[in-house]
């Protein structure tokens, strides 16, 4: 695999460097279809973007935008599409794509990183919200069975109705696990983390492009602030994450305010994780009143009493090893 000094693998709380260029001249600014009013910030940071090292999906980039007469990048969908396919590359190779897996890829934007995708040998399961995007992907890529393209809000798709079938179609009712490799908007990260990690049973695998403190938090099994404790929890519950590496802003069109970087959740079986998920969907709820499903009130407090627990605990006051020890309890009443 090629470094990328436009990558920066993180240990604890890096120091991040500059990258450093390539000796090679900046490529032609392109025209951009944009809004007088927003014309030249728009082509200022795709210029910017452009002369970044491994720039090499610049012009397909903004050729894709300009396809169609599409103007800007929509901020309210958290549109910033990469310019950098070596990125794509290492985004594929985290997730260990190889010939004849079936990926889902949400928000594929202007296709660059289905393309790697494909060169990789997947068949791939495109899930996105712009229309003007969509027909995109499909005048980009023509026909082929190798893609299939959903116009849908992945945070209002149901996955296992319309996903499933496709997934045992291609793997020819084999019990193979598909995987899910996308450079995430930024605005639906959680939403999607928290959608996608109890699906152990469907994808084995889950690498999203994130923004950097996000994947920096999720990854972090120690973070004891209470309002992010509880994704922590659920994060660990369903999937064992690894912070990959940290991509540099210039690395997107438009440019965004902060980092991006490459997580991975290997997801845990379905039988591996306690049947108290619903616990994580309401931190100030009380446990004896979230997890009255399982057990009876009485049965509840019992089993947070055995655990050194107060009663009236709620799932912000435990760690990953309450959850546990709760889950071992409750599965004896």
């Amino acid at each position: 695999m090629v470094a990328l000094s436009s990558l920066s693998p993180r240990p604890p709380r890096p120091s991040p460097s500059p990258a450093t260029p390539r000796h090679r001249p900046p490529p032609p600014t392109p025209r951009v279809h944009t809004s007088s009013r927003l014309r030249g910030r728009t082509l200022r940071a795709a210029t910017a973007a452009a002369t970044t090292p491994g720039a090499d999906d610049y012009h397909s980039t903004i050729r894709s935008l300009n396809s169609r007469g599409r103007h800007v990048p929509r901020k309210s969908l958290g549109q910033n599409y990469m310019l950098n396919s070596k990125v794509n590359e290492e985004l594929v190779a985290a997730a260990g794509v190889e010939e004849g897996d079936v990926v889902l890829e949400i928000g594929p934007g202007t296709g660059s990183l289905t393309a790697a995708l494909l060169q990789a040998g997947a068949t791939v399961f495109a899930v996105e919200k712009d229309k003007h995007m969509a027909t995109l992907i499909k005048d980009r890529f023509g026909s082929t069975e190798q893609l299939k393209v959903i116009e849908e809000d992945i945070t209002k798709f149901h996955i296992r109705s319309h996903f499933l079938p496709f997934m045992k179609e291609k793997y020819h009712a084999t019990k193979k696990l598909a995987k899910v490799v996308s450079n995430l908007p930024f605005n639906v990260s959680t939403e999607v983390v928290k959608l996608l990690l109890p699906m152990g049973d469907v994808f084995s695998v889950v690498v999203l492009m994130l923004q950097d403190e996000t994947a920096v938090r999720l990854a972090d099994t120690s973070i004891q602030i209470p309002e992010y404790r509880p994704i922590n929890v659920f994060v660990n519950f369903y999937s064992k994450p690894e912070y990959k590496f940290r991509v540099d802003r210039e690395n997107f069109f438009p440019q965004p305010k902060v980092n991006g970087a490459v997580i991975s959740f290997k997801l845990k079986n379905a039988e591996e994780y306690p049947p108290v998920n619903s616990a994580f969907m309401g931190k100030r709820k009380m446990l004896r009143k979230s997890l009255q499903h399982l057990c009876s009130s009485s049965e509840i407090e019992a089993a947070l009493d055995n655990i050194g627990l107060p009663v009236t605990a709620r799932p912000s006051d435990l760690i990953l090893d309450d959850f546990v020890r709760l889950h071992n309890h409750l599965t004896k009443v």
